[in-house]
């Protein structure tokens, strides 16, 4: 099924399978370099602390600064000196892989000014676009290596209209902000009263790989939470949460699905069918 995407200046918008238009804000350069900016910071504070533990296993102290690594070097064990370097590769060159999976679409430094990469379909980053995006990381941050500059990087997000630098356009994803206002709280929809408990299927059924195995109780209650409060919802709100709420899942589980009837919603009504399934045949 085809989704039409509307480009604004500062927003992305996706039509949908419920054919409503979900807009996404586009992150700005500001609110980016700062979550970058910290994100560095942290990246290289660890890199310092593992480097100071390594050089005080060598005899480092503070009167002997300038000789330290060439104690490192010259008296620590082979194999000290191995892990050390494996471990401060890692650091360099996977932080922010390793965040962008693990936290679906987020770094500290995102999480703090409330950004996240997706897809440009709007679904969640997967580990290979999280590589693909940061291993062009290098490109973005010309004439810096090691000090980033990302003079490259800038440039090419001027020139995009989805604000998008080298590695997204490679990876086929955009950093967004999370927009508080554009829908309620968990806990301003899971707080009012129950107006329909019946947990019918009201969007086509989807067809999905998804292991509900891997669901936890908290995540199963919330999905129910959602089915049962949906219609005090407005459809903009509702659609919102449905996203919001099946973001996480997906990453998740990570299903194959047929996009012809795929919708959010469905999704949830599905996985929740399905879990609810496997409980009855377990009991």
């Amino acid at each position: 099924m085809s989704r039409h995407i509307i480009e604004t200046e500062e927003s992305l918008i996706i039509e949908t399978p419920e054919r409503v238009p979900l807009e996404f804000a586009l992150a700005s350069i500001g609110n980016r370099f700062l979550a970058v900016a910290i994100d560095h910071f942290i990246q290289y504070l660890s890199i310092i602390l593992i480097a100071w533990f390594f050089l005080s296993i060598a005899g480092y102290n503070s009167n002997d600064i300038a000789d330290a690594p060439d104690k490192l070097f010259s008296e620590a064990p082979k194999w000290t000196i191995a892990l050390m370097i494996i471990i401060l590769f890692l650091v360099f060159a996977g932080y922010f892989i390793v965040f962008e999976w693990l936290w679906n679409g987020q770094t500290p430094g995102k999480r703090l000014m409330k950004l996240r990469v997706i897809r440009e379909d709007g679904r969640p980053l997967t580990m290979w676009e999280a590589i693909a995006r940061n291993l062009l990381r290098i490109c973005d941050a010309v004439p810096g290596f090691i000090l980033p500059v990302y003079s490259i990087g800038l440039i090419v997000i001027f020139l995009s209209n989805r604000d998008q630098r080298v590695g997204d356009i490679f990876a086929g994803t955009v950093v967004v902000r999370e927009r508080e206002g554009e829908a309620p709280t968990f806990a301003e929809t899971f707080s009012t009263r129950i107006t329909d408990v019946a947990f019918t299927r009201v969007q086509k059924q989807t067809e999905t790989s998804a292991n509900v195995a891997l669901l936890n109780e908290r995540e199963v209650e919330v999905v129910e939470s959602f089915l049962r409060r949906r219609w005090d919802l407005t459809d903009r709100q509702r659609l919102w949460m449905a996203w919001r709420i099946a973001l996480p899942l997906m990453y998740k589980l990570k299903p194959t699905f047929e996009m012809e009837n795929f919708t959010y919603e469905g999704f949830l009504e599905e996985i929740l069918h399905r879990f609810h399934a496997k409980q009855r045949f377990l009991n």
